[in-house]
Formats: structure tokens, C-alpha cells, sequence
């Protein structure tokens, strides 16, 4: 009888102890998943591929959502108190890490949180955006990758593929901090390529048809750089300049295929590939982000759109032919 009841505490005792190590085991699952929230400023194919790519970098380095990451996606769609909501759950919930997407919504963040790290991508100037204090130690809690352009050589293309311009029109977003760095580094360029400047600027999508009515009237080509308003309504600009057969050059190549001619710009899935990689040193422990330096796009290519070549009776020269997409 006493080694009947000895064998079965015994038996209880190593339950217990199975029991307590299951459990155990799935709470240190839980409580070790790292957890990341994306902040999209608003739906257009430059975000989406930036997301994309950051999403796979993780994935490329053994960090998948729902096994031991776990990422609450959110987008704002361009609206300034969704931008709040999103930043205030954000910080509500303690997440490890902030992947912001566009300028907006990593200013929006960034006012939330002095702790939490945050990478930004598809930010052109963190500096001018008072996201970092400068490009080489960030010195906050801010760092991430730039998009700025080469604006130079995307103007020298446009006047490649329309040697007869004279008058170049920009049009931007007046709100976006990004846009207007963009706009006043196109202004310099084309006076010093002694061309004519003129600009109209717009402060929501709903402007974006009348200022592109405005501009073509005015000018003999169109500049537009990566804005996020004209990024979401460049089927809108293309309806006027289509008919108005004006060339516009645009900061980057999904805004070339939902109507601009051609770019020489970054892949957005590259440059968040790049930020997901940033991200896996910073989960790992091998950077701080107060002195992880902001990086650069490590590559820019010619997109160039051949139905709107065609359309507004542009001919494209034999050595950019192997750019062109339809």
C-alpha cells in the first residue's frame, strides 16, 4: 500500500511538472514574439511596395508574422486623426518596433514617442522633416532610409525626351515637407539650366485636377516629385495632360505607370527591403537606433511609359528603348 501510494505522488509530481513545462513554453512563445506595427501614411503602389519589401526582409531573415513576429499592419489613408489613433495604439500597446511609411505618418509617430524605436522609410530629408538630427547620428529614436531623388538627372531627362521645353511646371503638395524640399531643389536646377520655372501647388486630391488644368496651360513640360497626393491621383493629371500632349517627368515609377511619361527613380520595394534589413539588426541587438545612420537608395532606374510616349507624340530615344515598359 505505501508503494502504491508512493508511485502514484510520483506519477502526479511528473504530471505536474509536464504540465507546468507546457505551459510555460507556450507563454515564452507569446511573450518573446516580437511585435511591430506599420504606420502607412496612405494607399498608392510607391507605399505598398515599400511595405512589401520591408515585410519580406524580415521574412528572408527568419521573421514571420504570426510564429515569432507579430506585425499589426495600419494605414492611414492620408488622414491626419487616423494618423493619431493608429500612434496612440501603437503606444498604448508597448509594440518593440514602428516601421512608419512617408513623412506624415512618421511625424505623426515620432510626436507620440520618444522610446519605442521607429524606422521611416519613403522619407525624403528626416533632417528638414525634424525626424532626426542629422543623416549620420540620428540621435533619437528615429533613423530609417531616404528616397530623395536625383532630381538633377531626372530634369536632364526630361529635357532628353523633350528638347523643345522652354517652361517647366512643378506640381506639388503644399503640406508635404517632402514635396516642398523637392520643389525648391527643381526650381534652382531648372533656372540654372536657364529654363522657366512656374509652380502649382495643390493641398488635397481634390485640387489635383483644376492645378493640372492650371499648369499645362503655362508650360511646356511637368515635373512631379514623389508626393504622396499626386502619387494616388496621377490617372487624374494624366486625363488632363493626355490631351494637352505635356510630357510629365515624375519622382518615381509607379507614378509613371498610372500615367507620367518616365523617371529615373528607386524601386520602392528595394528601398523597404533595405529597411527591413535595418530592422533585423535592431531585433537582433547589433544597433542602436540613436546612431544608426540613415541610409541612401542604393540604386536608381529609367522607367518609362510607351503608351503615353505614344500618345502625346513623344519619340523615345534608341538608347532608353530598353526602359520602356506599355
Amino acid at each position: 500500500m505505501t508503494k502504491n501510494l508512493k508511485l502514484i505522488s510520483l506519477l502526479l509530481a511528473v504530471m505536474m511538472v509536464v504540465t507546468l513545462g507546457v505551459g510555460c513554453s507556450g507563454g515564452g512563445e507569446t511573450q518573446d514574439a516580437i511585435e511591430i506595427g506599420i504606420i502607412q501614411y496612405m494607399d498608392h503602389i510607391a507605399l505598398d511596395a515599400a511595405k512589401e519589401g520591408f515585410l519580406d526582409a524580415l521574412k528572408d531573415n527568419g521573421y514571420i508574422d504570426g510564429e515569432n513576429i507579430t506585425v499589426d499592419e495600419q494605414n492611414a489613408q492620408g488622414d491626419q486623426s487616423n494618423m493619431s489613433s493608429i500612434s496612440d495604439r501603437f503606444v498604448s500597446n508597448n509594440v518593440d518596433l514602428v516601421l512608419a511609411i512617408a513623412t506624415p505618418a512618421a511625424q505623426a509617430i515620432a510626436g507620440k514617442t520618444s522610446e519605442i524605436p521607429i524606422l521611416a522609410t519613403a522619407i525624403t530629408d528626416f533632417v528638414s522633416a525634424r525626424l532626426a538630427e542629422s543623416n549620420e547620428s540620428p540621435g533619437g529614436n528615429v533613423s530609417g532610409t531616404t528616397d530623395m531623388n536625383p532630381i538633377k538627372e531626372q530634369i536632364e531627362l526630361l529635357l532628353q525626351l523633350a528638347p523643345e521645353a522652354k517652361t517647366v511646371g512643378v506640381l506639388y503638395t503644399s503640406s508635404e515637407d517632402n514635396s516642398i524640399l523637392q520643389a525648391q531643389m527643381a526650381q534652382e536646377i531648372i533656372e540654372e539650366l536657364g529654363l522657366n520655372y512656374v509652380e502649382v501647388t495643390v493641398t488635397n486630391s481634390n485640387d489635383v485636377q483644376q492645378a493640372t488644368q492650371s499648369i499645362v496651360e503655362q508650360c511646356d513640360a511637368i515635373y512631379i516629385p514623389t508626393d504622396n497626393v499626386f502619387a494616388s491621383a496621377m490617372p487624374v493629371v494624366h486625363g488632363v495632360t493626355s490631351s494637352s500632349k505635356t510630357p510629365v517627368i515624375c519622382g518615381e515609377a509607379g507614378m509613371v505607370s498610372n500615367g507620367g511619361l518616365a523617371t529615373l527613380g528607386i524601386d520602392y520595394y528595394d528601398l523597404g527591403y533595405q529597411t527591413g534589413l535595418m530592422a533585423v539588426k535592431l531585433i537582433k541587438g547589433e544597433a542602436e537606433i540613436s546612431t544608426m545612420p540613415i541610409e541612401k537608395p542604393r540604386g536608381y532606374d529609367f522607367t518609362i511609359n510607351g503608351t503615353v510616349a505614344g500618345e502625346i507624340g513623344i519619340e523615345i530615344p534608341s538608347e532608353l528603348q530598353e526602359y520602356v515598359i506599355d
